[in-house]
């Protein structure tokens, strides 16, 4: 059975005992039921997993004793999204829980021309991406950057591979076909009725290229989701 994943943002590599905090403790030891004796692990969001075990057990100020540190290694290339966000909360909130269990690195709000909701609730969405990163037993927290406006991105960009996902009706090849396995990348996802045709053309002019998600329109979430997961997919 997998050890219980909690979040210790604060912990030193070299620390040899841990105090949770009120609401981590409350969580492990009275709603998971966990004990004094019990083994568990804590993650910093850095790549460090410990292997600890509970010696007190208290609801509000859970110690462990730390038996064992060490390093997971890194994803092996760099994936980011850049998605504008919706007005509907819920559904982006949606994707970053989905996409933070597949494994994305990166995540940019993009602020394009029709973006509906330029300003992000920052904690309320961190709070979705921890809590994503422990259900998933992983031991790196994807980066939610500031928002950035899409002009500024397309021309300060330096990532090995650019990728723009529109609606426009011109030739583009399917992304898991675009994708350079082995290479940190960049897609970029538009809002509800796509870039406007001069962002694309901004974008393609910057060295960005065209891709295509399918046959079928698609919510912006779900662009995203599908993005994500064809990106993980590609070595």
């Amino acid at each position: 059975m997998d050890l219980p994943v909690f979040y210790a943002p604060d912990i030193q590599p070299a620390a040899a005992t841990y105090t949770m905090n009120e609401d981590t403790s409350k969580y492990c030891i009275q709603v998971l039921r966990h004990e004094k004796g019990d083994q568990v692990l804590l993650a910093d969001g850095r790549g460090h997993k410990f292997t600890a075990e509970i010696t007190d057990d208290n609801r509000k100020k859970c110690v462990v004793k730390i038996t064992q540190c060490e390093t997971v290694p890194p994803p092996s290339r760099a994936l980011r999204i850049a998605i504008s966000f919706t007005k509907n909360a819920s559904r982006i909130e949606w994707f970053l829980e989905k996409a933070t269990e597949i494994g994305i690195q990166t995540i940019i709000p993009l602020v394009s021309q029709r973006t509906e909701k330029e300003k992000i609730k920052a904690e309320r969405l961190q709070n979705i991406l921890v809590s994503a990163m422990l259900q998933s037993q992983q031991f790196y927290l994807p980066e939610l950057q500031e928002p950035q406006a899409f002009d500024k991105l397309v021309k300060n960009n330096k990532d090995a591979q650019q990728l723009i996902a529109h609606c426009l009706p011109e030739q583009k090849k399917e992304l898991q076909h675009t994708m350079q396995g082995g290479k940190d990348t960049l897609i970029l996802i538009g809002p509800e009725g796509d870039f406007t045709p001069e962002e694309i053309k901004l974008a393609l002019d910057q060295g960005f290229e065209p891709v295509s998600l399918g046959n079928t329109r698609l919510r912006t979430e779900t662009a995203g989701m599908v993005a994500v997961t064809i990106m993980n997919m590609v070595q």
